[in-house]
């Protein structure tokens, strides 16, 4: 198995959101964008989760190759944001936000199954490899953080650039992964989604990413409007991010244990009390410390239970796919939408208001989970 190869991109792909969440609402205020601008700008990058996702998958699942479509993915994605460095109109950035993240997005859903394939039998070990992503992240924050107490905000298309381009060269030297030890039995994937606890579960994750809109939209703008300095706002977002890492070193152990409903359970449960910290106390900086802490739930244990849930439920031919799905539906629409509706709530009813309803559709996603979620057989 190619163990830091598989690594090495999760490292380089997650530092790239690093940049992206914390920072890229705070670049695009920066060049003079308003709340909503910013929310839609943000939606853009989602709202494309939603179709591309299941387009390069039904793509890899009947040819196979899915490496090269994470090749072209990731060389496209780069060459498409270098276009940021050359306008800065509304419909210039619209634009190119909606081409990049149409190539950005093919990426990832298929290095997933990519990782799962060379993994085989022993799929619950993925987060001893997805834990190089959470370093990546944890890297990139912290010290953008500090390089932004120096320098104008305009260094970060430019350091998002040479991270992409890194995503780039790493695939080139990931091999392709066989299927073989795959059920060859072929089920039709919509007698797969029409099930209820399928349905259910992609309910779960529209709802769980709907209520992380205001955070990866306006964390940052929110901290910074609380007095923080952006070297503290940047070790804040690090510090879910080790919380992160610290519950991937044991969900090899806590999944066989415990099992994925348990997990989500106490995922959910524990999300919807960080987004009222966050919206109730923002200048309480050890309840600040806490909610990020919280991290490690509202997408640690439920990101690595759900890829399992999928894994286990999407099987032989219907991986990508699946994995696509689980994508475009959480990610895509639920991020998507958590974002634009931030954008419409952030200045009035207010920041408050919007942590709140955060909180409640995450306590809905647990409500659907305890009633309709099974685990796998």
């Amino acid at each position: 198995m190619p163990y830091w190869r598989l690594s090495g991109f999760y490292f380089f792909y997650f530092a790239s959101l690093g940049l992206l969440l914390p920072y890229w609402g705070l670049y695009l205020q920066w060049k003079g964008f308003s709340a909503l601008e910013i929310g839609e700008f943000t939606a853009i990058l989602l709202v494309t989760r939603v179709i591309a996702p299941n387009i390069w998958s039904w793509i890899a699942d009947h040819r196979g190759q899915r490496m090269k479509i994470v090749r072209l993915g990731t060389f496209m994605s780069a060459l498409v944001f270098s276009a940021v460095l050359f306008g800065d109109s509304y419909l210039w950035m619209a634009g190119v936000m909606f081409l990049f993240s149409f190539f950005w997005n093919a990426t990832l859903p298929q290095f997933e199954v990519t990782t799962l394939q060379h993994l085989g039998e022993h799929s619950h070990h993925y987060s001893k490899i997805r834990i190089w992503g959470s370093v990546g992240f944890i890297a990139i924050v912290v010290v953008l953080g500090v390089l932004l107490e120096h320098f104008d905000a305009d260094i970060i298309p430019y350091t998002m650039l040479i991270s992409l381009s890194a995503i780039w060269l790493i695939s080139l030297s990931v091999p392709e992964s066989s299927p073989s030890y795959l059920s060859l039995a072929h089920q039709p994937i919509m007698s797969i989604i029409k099930r209820r606890e399928v349905l259910a579960f992609l309910a779960i994750c529209f709802l769980i990413q709907l209520s992380h809109g205001p955070y990866y939209t306006f964390y940052t703008i929110y901290l910074e409007q609380h007095h923080y300095s952006r070297t503290l706002i940047g070790q804040l977002w690090a510090l879910g991010v080790v919380a992160e890492v610290i519950v991937f070193l044991f969900m090899h152990r806590w999944l066989p244990h415990y099992g994925i409903r348990k997990v989500l359970l106490a995922s959910l449960l524990l999300s919807s009390l960080r987004w009222l910290l966050i919206g109730l106390y923002p200048d309480s900086l050890a309840l600040l410390l806490f909610a990020q802490l919280l991290h490690a739930a509202s997408f640690g244990t439920f990101h690595v239970a759900a890829i399992e849930w999928v894994h286990q439920h999407f099987t032989g031919k219907n991986q990508g796919r699946g994995q696509g799905l689980y994508s475009s539906i959480g990610f895509g629409a639920g991020g998507a939408g958590g974002s634009l509706l931030s954008g419409y709530l952030w200045v009035s009813p207010g920041p408050t208001a919007t942590f709140t309803i955060a909180a409640i559709a995450a306590g809905l996603a647990f409500i659907i989970c305890l009633r309709w979620l099974k685990d796998a057989h």
